[in-house]
């Protein structure tokens, strides 16, 4: 298939006209082993923390700097900390995210969660250096070329800070947001993190509530969006962790909850089972807000193409993905990306479909 041009030829129809078995479907030797390579990780169980409301950067379009989390008190004690961590293993929390506004600003907390819940992944802006004592994945955000991050990120030679401090560091994925006015920016970029050997995916600008800046998406930018993430999946396959499902999946001209009910409280008001029950989001005083608690907090839900969101609300939908072989593969190759992008030391696998297919229950992109 061309790297340059991406076009219709490349959806595959949904095979709805067979009934499949599950058991069918795994008969095929490349489906079945990439199922047990994922499913062995159905163990993981997560919930986000905010770990401090300083910053040392201001961004436009900022999710940590909206609504009521961004006035919570300041809980600063290492011990407050661990007791929090063993708590959440107790309650069956398994993997951890750590955010809020920047966590490279308090690493002794980062490192205390770290001892305490060895799996996880901190968000980060990259600038201040996470010691290696802290095993978790880092997601270094970028959001465009330094000029950019300066117009954007009030920050300079942005992209090259970050390289310098996450080098060859097996931690790191840079997580490039696409907005609408960066999207001819992400070539730049891929190239100059390839020739670093860094790893990269992808992310959707998701606007927060009531956000009135120029940075959201529509649906042309969407389309340019989606065909720039398949052509450097394409080009750059050793560097760039995405999948041609992913791209459908955030790029659609609906969002996560539309196509796939979200799972987390805020959404969901279900206790039953999975994140409706789980998941919480921690502020820094170490409180939590079931009405309020989301992977993102503060997105507008109807915009969420959050690639942190999905990396639940699309692994979540295994029986809907399972009804043929297409769909499943689809699926399969989403969260193989997801786990390569989340947890340390797992490495993803060549994506099993190699063209578009559709979200179940919706055509294509429209």
């Amino acid at each position: 298939m061309s790297t340059e041009k991406i076009t219709k030829i490349d959806v595959k129809a949904d095979p709805a006209e067979k009934e499949w078995k599950f058991s069918d479907i795994l008969a095929d030797r490349k489906i079945r082993e990439r199922w047990e390579k994922v499913r062995k990780y159905f163990f993981l169980r997560e919930s986000t923390y905010d770990m401090t409301h300083r910053c040392n950067v201001k961004c436009d379009g900022c999710y940590y700097f909206e609504g009521d989390k961004q006035f919570a008190s300041e809980n600063t004690d290492v011990n407050s900390w661990r007791n929090l961590m063993k708590e959440e293993k107790a309650r069956g929390i398994t993997f951890v995210v750590l955010a809020g506004a920047e966590p490279s600003l308090v690493p002794e907390l980062c490192e205390v969660c770290y001892k305490e819940m060895p799996l996880g992944v901190i968000a980060s802006n990259g600038i201040k250096f996470i010691p290696e004592s802290v095993g978790y994945k880092i997601h270094i955000s970028v959001w465009g070329n330094d000029e950019s991050s300066l117009r954007v990120r009030n920050a300079k030679n942005m992209l090259i800070r970050q390289i310098e401090n996450y080098k060859n560091d097996p931690r790191a994925v840079f997580v490039y947001t696409f907005t609408k006015h960066n999207i001819d920016e992400v070539e730049e970029v891929t190239k100059i993190l390839s020739e670093h050997g860094s790893k990269i995916t992808f992310n959707i600008f998701s606007a927060p509530v009531g956000y009135d800046g120029d940075l959201r998406h529509n649906e042309e930018s969407l389309f340019r969006t989606r065909e720039n993430m398949v052509r450097l999946l394409l080009k750059y396959p050793d560097n760039v962790l995405f999948s041609h499902y992913s791209a459908v999946a955030h790029t659609h001209k609906y969002g996560l909850h539309d196509l796939y009910s979200c799972s987390y409280p805020r959404m969901n008001p279900s206790t039953d089972i999975g994140l409706g029950r789980s998941f919480r989001q921690y502020r820094t005083d170490l409180t939590w807000d079931r009405s309020a608690a989301c992977c993102v907090p503060d997105t507008d839900c109807v915009d969420c193409r959050h690639y942190a969101a999905g990396s639940a609300v699309v692994t979540a939908r295994l029986f809907r993905h399972a009804n043929n072989p297409e769909s499943f593969k689809a699926w399969l190759d989403y969260v193989d990306t997801y786990l390569a992008v989340w947890v340390m030391e797992y490495e993803k696998g060549k994506n099993l479909c190699d063209y578009f297919v559709a979200p179940p229950g919706y055509d294509i992109f429209l």
